[in-house]
């Protein structure tokens, strides 16, 4: 009987292979704990750790300079002054696009004054003014002053004012472009048939009047802009009247010297020519032919 008890205590345990897999499934999660927390980094320790780091690092410099100072081992090294390289001089070709710049500019506020001076009768009824900008001198002139209503054939009193005008602009040899400029009130009859074509054909008659009175026909533009380009609101009379205008355009940038640019001598396009060429600006950027006969619509 004893001899039957204990075989029945001995028979062999089929499930031991659950205890080292439960350590192997321990050993996996605790690895994988292990990588997650080091993947998740807190910007808020980094950046304390980083500063303590940077700041010790810092100070550790400071006292090694002081000891390197103090050591009477070490001769002072002199402090190096610092290399102060003064301005570089501009050269003689900057000096004269600069001297020549200056003086288009005062061309320019000289002619601003004497076309102001002519249009004085005019310009004290208020239809009439003249500005200066970086790009030239603009005289713009209320079409009212110019022309009857819906035509373009220019008035007794103003062709008077403009000749005086272009007897100011023939001195000058700078660009001129002629603006034509309506409100936005329809116009359709046999002559013009919109605000296009009415305007373009006011702008067309300033530029043959200046022709007329010796400005060179290659410095002339005439275009033509109807109701495109207004200065003022449409929906009342005052804005339409001065969106109906005529603006003359005189352009300084055209003969200002870009900037490092080799300016050619006066009169090196004709090598024949022996009478020197005082003129500051005579020598002209390649300009289109005469721009009376082309009317440009935009």
């Amino acid at each position: 009987m004893a001899r039957r008890h204990r075989n029945a205590e001995e028979h062999e345990n089929t499930e031991r292979w659950l205890v080292s897999y439960a350590d192997f499934i321990t050993l996996l999660f605790a690895f994988f704990v292990v990588m997650y927390s080091l993947s998740s980094i807190n910007e808020g320790k980094y950046r304390v750790l980083s500063d303590s780091l940077v700041q010790a690092f810092r100070n550790a410099d400071f006292r090694e300079q002081g000891r390197q100072t103090t050591s009477p081992s070490v001769a002072p090294v002199a402090p190096v002054a610092p290399v102060i390289r003064p301005p570089r001089a501009a050269s003689a070709r900057e000096k004269e696009a600069e001297a020549r710049r200056q003086q288009v500019a005062q061309r320019m506020r000289n002619m601003a004054d004497a076309i102001r001076r002519v249009l004085g009768p005019l310009a004290e009824s208020g239809g009439v003014s003249v500005s200066e900008g970086a790009f030239g001198v603009t005289v713009e002139i209320n079409a009212s002053v110019l022309f009857a209503p819906g035509e373009a054939v220019l008035g007794s009193e103003a062709s008077a004012a403009l000749r005086a005008v272009a007897g100011v602009l023939a001195e000058t040899d700078f660009p001129i472009t002629v603006e034509g400029h309506t409100d936005t009130m329809p116009i359709n009859n046999y002559r013009f048939p919109s605000n296009w074509e009415l305007s373009a054909v006011r702008a067309s008659s300033v530029v043959r009047l200046f022709i007329e009175n010796g400005v060179a026909p290659a410095r002339l533009t005439a275009a033509g802009y109807a109701d495109q380009r207004p200065v003022a609101a449409n929906d009342n009379e005052e804005g339409r009247a001065r969106n109906r205008r005529v603006a003359i355009m005189i352009e300084s940038r055209a003969l200002e010297p870009a900037s490092g640019q080799e300016q050619a001598p006066p009169g090196a396009d004709d090598a024949g020519d022996d009478a020197p060429d005082d003129h500051v600006d005579s020598i002209l950027p390649p300009v289109p032919p005469p721009a009376f006969d082309q009317i440009e619509v935009r």
